[in-house]
């Protein structure tokens, strides 16, 4: 596959990139190396290959799955927190208004 610069013109005006003469002018042998590169990938024998995510095994360390009490019951925190909050509304954290 080859790319020339009317295709490079399309692919920066998809990408809302503005660029001038010179600057697709040497887009295109960039990208038709990266095309390239990506072809000779395709060529590489890869039978008998498991798919991986990563050159190590990785196992995600689990907590136990045990529910807080506090965290049913809201903790009767409401006033701790609120302490932190600059401005502090019929319990809850005041902001200031943002559409106009």
């Amino acid at each position: 596959m080859s790319v020339d610069k009317a295709t490079v013109a399309k692919i920066a005006s998809l990408a809302r990139i503005s660029m001038d003469d010179a600057a697709l002018d040497r887009m295109v042998p960039e990208l038709n190396g990266i095309l390239q590169w990506v072809e000779q990938l395709g060529e590489v024998d890869v039978t008998g290959i498991e798919p991986m995510a990563a050159v190590i095994p990785n196992t995600l360390r689990l907590r136990a799955d045990v529910i807080d009490a506090d965290a049913l019951t809201g903790g009767g925190r409401q006033g701790d927190v609120l302490a932190n909050a600059p401005a502090a509304e019929h319990g809850f954290f005041g902001v200031p208004k943002v559409i106009e």
